[in-house]
This record gives C-alpha cells, sequence and structure tokens, in this order.
C-alpha cells in the first residue's frame, strides 16, 4: 500500500465528529509537546495511542512513579542474544513522554501503536533486523533518509530546518494548535514524495490496526501521537483493513525483553548518531521549563558556568547579550530569539570571541550533562539491581561526564570500590577504566580509574546477566570460562585481575590450571609472556593481604622452562621477531626485579641463562646488545667496552654494528654519560661512518637517541665537547648576576676559588 491510495486531503486531516484525532509531533520537540498537551486537554480522549513498541505497555505506568527522572529510554533486548537490541529515548520535553504522563496521571488508557519490539528485533531476509534495515540500529528507526522538515523550510525560504521549526513550533508560546497544518503539509509531501519502504509500511499498517482496535473495543475518542510523517495515513477514516493485514501476515517474532533505563543528553542528541535526534537538548530543556523570560534565563546560566570556570560574566554582560540576541531576532523577522541568536550574542558578550569558551558552553548547557534515574522496583535484570545496591554502598555514581577516581587502598571503602572496579573489567564493561593520569602508578597504594556512562552499558550489563546475579557470581564465572579456553599468557593475566578484583574462589582454581598448562606448555614465547602479570600479581597481593604462596611455585615453575629454552627461542631470528623478543626479555627482567628478596636465586639463575646467550654467533645483533647490557647493569660483565668495539670492528655489516648499538643503548643515557670509553667508541664509529652507511643507519641511530630525554640528549653532546660547550655557557652568563650564586656554591662545597671565598 502507498501514500497515493490513502486519504491524506485537508477535509481529512481533522474533523469535530471523527473519533480519532491524530497529533503529528516531532520527536523530543516542546513546542510540540506544549501544543500537544493542549490539544488533549480540549479533546479529552478515551484513549491515547502513542508511537512507540506494542510490548512495553505494562511499562507505561512506571511514568509516574517515583524517580523516574527522564532523559530516559525503554530498551528491548533478544532474550537469546542480548547483544541484538534497541532503545526508544525520551526527554522530559518529548511529546510521547508527556503524552504518557498526562494518561496516567488522569487514569485514562494510553498504550504504545507502533510494532512490537518483538516483531523489530526479529531477523528478516538476510538476517538482519528492522533496525539494521531502516539504519537506525541501537535507536528508534524514524524514517531516515527523509527530511519532510527540510522540504517544508526550503519552501518557507529557510535554509535550515532546525530554525524553521524553532520559529514555526518550537518558539510558540501560546500553546496554539499547530497540528491541523501539519498534517495536511505532510499529506502534500507524501503524495510527492517516493513510495514507502516494506519496513514503514508494516509499521504504520500496525498503527492504523491498534486504532481499529480502540475502536473495536468501544473507544469514542481516540487520540494518537505520532511523528509528523506518519500523521496523515492515520487520519479517519482508515481505509479497509484487508491491505493492512496482508502486510503484517507472517510477520517474523523473537522473544524479548524490555525495560526502562537511564539515558542521557548527549545521547539525545543528533551529533550522536541518533537518527531522531536534536541538535540541543539543554536548550530544548531549557524552552520547556522556562516558557516566560526564556533569553534572560539562558543567558543567566550561561554567565554562571562561565563563572565556575574562572571567567568574567557580569550582571552588564547578560544584560548587553540579552538586547544583543533580541535586536538579531528583530533584523530577522524572527518570533523569539532562538538558539542562533542567544549563542551569537553569548559569542560575542560573554565569550569575548573565545571559541574554547563558546564550546564549553555548547557541550555544557546547549547539549547538556543531564543523566535520567529509573525507579528501583522497574523490573531489570538481576546482576543490574546489585550493581545498583552495591554502587549506593560505595557512592559511586553514574554520570554522563568524565569522573576521576584516586584511591587509596589502605581505606576501606577506597579498595572495595577497586575490588568493583576490577570485577566490572572482568566482565568487559567499559563503564570504568584504569586512567593515564600524572598520579597513576605512584607506589603500589594508590589506583586511578576513570569513569563515565554511556546508555550502551544498559546492554552489557544484559549480556553479562549470563554469568550471574550479583557482579562477585558474575566475575568469578567469567574467570571459570577463560580459565577453560585461554591460553597461558591469558591466563596469567587473569590471575592478576582476578587477584585485584578479590575473587579468592575464582583465584584457586586459576593458579591450578596455570600450573597444569606451564607444565605441558612448550612454547617460550607463551611462558615468557605469562610470567610479567604473575609477577605483578605477587607484587600487588601484599596490598590487600593476599596469600600468594601459590603464585610463588607458579613463577618458579615458568621461570625455570623459561630458562631451559631460551637458547632455542633466540636463535637465528630476524629484525621482526628479534624486536618482539628484546621486549619479552625486557619485561620478563623488569618482572623479576620487582619480586623482591625472595625471588634473588630465580634472578640469578635467568642471569645465568643470559650469560650463556652472549658470545653466540647466531644472536642477532639488536638482541646481543640488549643482553650484555642487562648483564652490565647487573655487574655480571664488566667488559661493556671491549664487547662495544668488538661490535664496531671492521668486518662487522653496518646495519649489525647499528642493531647492536640500539640494544646496548637504548633506554641507557646514563651509561654515555658517566662512561667516557663507551662514548667515545660510540663518538669514533658514527664519526667513522661514510655518506652513505651514514644515510641508512641514520633512522637506527635516531630510533636508539630518541629514548633519551632533551635533557639527556643535551648533556650528552656537552660531554662530548666540553670545551665548546662551557664557553657557550660562560659567554651567557652575567657575572654580575652570578657572582653571588657561584659564591654560595663555594661556601657549600668549602672550596677556595679566585673569587677569593673559601
Amino acid at each position: 500500500m502507498t501514500a497515493a491510495v490513502l486519504d491524506v486531503s485537508p477535509t481529512a486531516a481533522e474533523r469535530e465528529d471523527d473519533p480519532v484525532r491524530v497529533f503529528g509531533i516531532r520527536h523530543h520537540g516542546p513546542g510540540s509537546a506544549r501544543s500537544m498537551l493542549r490539544a488533549l486537554d480540549e479533546y479529552q480522549p478515551d484513549v491515547v495511542l502513542i508511537e512507540g513498541p506494542a510490548d512495553a505497555d505494562p511499562l507505561i505506568g512506571w511514568v509516574a512513579a517515583e524517580g523516574m527522572q527522564p532523559p530516559l529510554a525503554l530498551l528491548a533486548y533478544a532474550a537469546d542474544e542480548p547483544k541484538v537490541s534497541a532503545f526508544w529515548p525520551f526527554a522530559v520535553f518529548s511529546p510521547e513522554w508527556q503524552a504518557m504522563v498526562w494518561a496516567v496521571e488522569r487514569g485514562v488508557e494510553v498504550r504504545f501503536c507502533d510494532l512490537p519490539a518483538a516483531q523489530v528485533l526479529a531477523p528478516q531476509s538476510g538476517g538482519r533486523t528492522l533496525f539494521d534495515q531502516a539504519g537506525q540500529r541501537g535507536t528508534r528507526p524514524d524514517d531516515p533518509g527523509r527530511d519532510p522538515l527540510g522540504t517544508l523550510a526550503a519552501a518557507a525560504g529557510y535554509d535550515d530546518p532546525e530554525r524553521w521549526w524553532e520559529d514555526l513550533v518550537e518558539s510558540r508560546l501560546d500553546s496554539s494548535s499547530p497540528f491541523p497544518l501539519l498534517v495536511e503539509a505532510m499529506g502534500e509531501l507524501r503524495r510527492h514524495s517516493a513510495p514507502p519502504s516494506p519496513s514503514e509500511r508494516r509499521r504504520e499498517g500496525y498503527m492504523r490496526q491498534t486504532i481499529r482496535a480502540a475502536r473495536r473495543r468501544g473507544r469514542e475518542r481516540v487520540a494518537v501521537v505520532c511523528g509528523a510523517w506518519h500523521a496523515p495515513v492515520l487520519t479517519w477514516p482508515l481505509p479497509p483493513a484487508n491491505a493492512d493485514a496482508a502486510v503484517l501476515r507472517g510477520s517474523a517474532k523473537r522473544k524479548v525483553t524490555l525495560t526502562w533505563v537511564p539515558w542521557t543528553a548527549q545521547r539525545l542528541a543528533s551529533a550522536s548518531g541518533y537518527g531522531a535526534g536534536i541538535t540541543s537538548p539543554g536548550w530544548y530543556h531549557h524552552l520547556w521549563t522556562a516558557p516566560e523570560g526564556t533569553i534572560p534565563r539562558w543567558l543567566v546560566k550561561v554567565a554562571r558556568a562561565l563563572r565556575e570556570r574562572d571567567l568574567p560574566a557580569s550582571s552588564a554582560h547578560v544584560i548587553e547579550a540579552v538586547r544583543l540576541a533580541e535586536t538579531l531576532a528583530s533584523l530577522r523577522s524572527r518570533p523569539l530569539a532562538g538558539l542562533t541568536e542567544v549563542t551569537e550574542a553569548t559569542r560575542a558578550v560573554l565569550c569575548d570571541g573565545d571559541e574554547r569558551a563558546v564550546a564549553y558552553v555548547t557541550e555544557h548547557l546547549v547539549v547538556g550533562q543531564a543523566l535520567g534515574s529509573v525507579n528501583e522496583r522497574v523490573p531489570t535484570v538481576p546482576l543490574e539491581a546489585d550493581l545498583v545496591r552495591t554502587c549506593r554502598t560505595l557512592r559511586v555514581r553514574r554520570e554522563p561526564g568524565l569522573r576521576h577516581w584516586d584511591l587509596d587502598l589502605r581505606r576501606t571503602i577506597d579498595r572495595n570500590r577497586s575490588q568493583l572496579f576490577h570485577r566490572l573489567r572482568l566482565l568487559e564493561l567499559g563503564w570504568v577504566r584504569p586512567a593515564e593520569t600524572e598520579i597513576a602508578g605512584q607506589g603500589t597504594f594508590r589506583e586511578v580509574w576513570a569513569s563515565r556512562w554511556q546508555p550502551e552499558y544498559a546492554v552489557q550489563l544484559v549480556e553479562a546477566s549470563v554469568w550471574g546475579t550479583t557482579v562477585e557470581s558474575a566475575a568469578t564465572a567469567r574467570v571459570d570460562e577463560i580459565r577453560r579456553d585461554g591460553a597461558l599468557p591469558e591466563l596469567t593475566r587473569t590471575v592478576g585481575r582476578c587477584l585485584l578484583a578479590a575473587l579468592p574462589a575464582a583465584l584457586d582454581g586459576l593458579l591450578d590450571t596455570v600450573a597444569e598448562r606451564a607444565a605441558r606448555d612448550t612454547d617460550v614465547v607463551h611462558l615468557m609472556e605469562a610470567l610479567p602479570p604473575l609477577a605483578r600479581a605477587q607484587r600487588y597481593g601484599d596490598v590487600r593481604q593476599t596469600d600468594t604462596a601459590a603464585l610463588t611455585r607458579v613463577i618458579q615453575t615458568l621461570l625455570v622452562r623459561t630458562c631451559a629454552g631460551l637458547p632455542r627461542a633466540v636463535s637465528g631470528l630476524d629484525a621482526d621477531n628479534a624486536a618482539a623478543m628484546r621486549r619479552r626479555i625486557d619485561e620478563l627482567n623488569g618482572a623479576l626485579g620487582m619480586l623482591g628478596s625472595f625471588a634473588e636465586p630465580l634472578r640469578q639463575r635467568w642471569l645465568a641463562s643470559l650469560a650463556e646467550l652472549v658470545d653466540r654467533s647466531d644472536l642477532h645483533g639488536l638482541l646481543q646488545g640488549r643482553i650484555v647490557r642487562l648483564l652490565t647493569d647487573a655487574e655480571v660483565v664488566d667488559d661493556a667496552a671491549r664487547r662495544l668495539q668488538r661490535a664496531l670492528s671492521t668486518g662487522v655489516e653496518a646495519a649489525a654494528k647499528a642493531a647492536w648499538v640500539e640494544g646496548f643503548f637504548a633506554d641507557g643515557a646514563l651509561l654515555l654519560i658517566h662512561d667516557p670509553t663507551l662514548r667515545d667508541l660510540l663518538d669514533t664509529w658514527v664519526g667513522g661512518l661514510s655518506e652513505a652507511e651514514f644515510t641508512d643507519l641514520l633512522p637506527l641511530v635516531r630510533r636508539t637517541f630518541g629514548t633519551f630525554s632533551a635533557a639527556e640528549r643535551r648533556t650528552i653532546a656537552g660531554r662530548l665537547s666540553p670545551t665548546e660547550t662551557a664557553a657557550a655557557v660562560a659567554e651567557d652568563l652575567d657575572p654580575g648576576r652570578s657572582g653571588r650564586a657561584l659564591a654560595t656554591i663555594d661556601l657549600i662545597l668549602g672550596t677556595t676559588t679566585e673569587r677569593g671565598h673559601p
């Protein structure tokens, strides 16, 4: 069925004696919501049908419950595959939300009238869902690719559909009804548009069937709240039901679960990819909550936000910004200053042209940082309920903005927060992650995390609920699955995470599996990659007062088998594999260093194994240089200069020389600073390179010295030419200003200089 065969003439848009009244709204439009409420009050329907999944009807009654604070969304997910899911978001200013609240508070029957989620999420031809076919997976399927407002705006002389809609509806404060004219305009647009898609025909057919069902139940005043595009094909009288029944016959279904979940203002924004989104949720919320004094009250909020950022924003600034916004609206023949005028006034007056300040206002006010909340009794998965209770106990809030958690593990509450965060990581919930900050990693008693809640994490919680009904039991079950299926490196990484998450029941079985796999695994690479995570777990176990004796035994086993297999693993490697092996050797050597005195016998065994490799001819130069460096640092060898001289001698290929230098000197600036013999040898080698050799080896040499800090490079340069450097420094000194500082140094050192000070 196409729009052409439906009665969408102006006379069909609205008649006083019609049993059905259609209110074509804009999703998330405060002007639409205000006009719709006025129309509902005048019409007094005995049933309200709202565009939304029909199988979510049992959840409508919650909209008036305590704690239900938009933005919220209906979440539907497939019972057999939770990641197949969809959201229907609502803001407090969404007409659909206000229609639900209006009906529930007055005891009027209210239902959703769109396709059930059971059909929306069912696989269609090619295995795709209706949301996939509409290009709107995960949000409301609202006719993407179709822009009726853009067409109407262009006809009215506007180049911006948002601005046209603001002038026509959103900026209206008198609540007069625009719906008959909108139905007529949309009907005219549909006459000249392409035929509806199959999914659109099914949706609109289901809506008409729902209207017919309401009439059969004896409802005499039916109000339909739907997107304006659908309004013309839902007006009374409806066409015969045969065609709609044929379109819907044989529709695929699947078992789904629906619930309410918090949503965020950012995810209401069209910039987030939400097809039915708006550009400025925060501004629209202000239009809804401040119908009087809209512009002055908004600019007061802007000034307050700027002052919180220590930016100057006085009352005089606000008054001037209001005048400018209203003047711009008048010059542009607008009934009320809109977001465009307000933003221009904000930029010119309050932000003084600073685009960074404008961007802050846009992010925090125009879009907004709001996060909705749901009544704790709303049906949900047990895992979600346990997480909510745990977060309440630990005072961890779900926030849409970035939040850093600086945890001191000596405090009970911070230690419990750390355990929760590590458990959530095991469940692969991205809400909380380790943070990269300046204070991260300072000691074993400190952890820094970052959290930012996104609505999609509600789906991740549903997916994780297959593991258990509480966060602890789900994380334990997840560890058990890794224990069954994971390779040895993954198992040892999980040991550390399991230890930090305080899951002793899972840790015992995991350690037994690690010990068993370590005894059977002959891959030296696996053994080497498995050791560092265990060493870190051993180190951090003491902070949480955890028994790590079993860890010690596993570490010993892994190291013995690594030392036995290392000679074979490093033989005949090319450049790429040698670089990977060097990284593993560095990590393992560092891991043994953090274990403390109990691991000294293990460390000595490791160094002895390295010493056996250092003179092998089949060892790549990168590894040979690195092993010499590690043995030098450990004071096992004392002839590094002789070995460097031999590596740089005539007859050795230039690339091999560069690889040896890179292996030895990478991260070793102090060697060049304090050992003149090594420094002179390297300087002589570089100075003796031919032009062609220098060009070829420059990237390798630069990579080596790129590991040094700027201060270290300056110091090395000074060591290479001390006379010239000292003279250059002396030329920059002001004797009059430096004399007193030098005299103080003489006093500290107890020396006598030519300045005459003792």
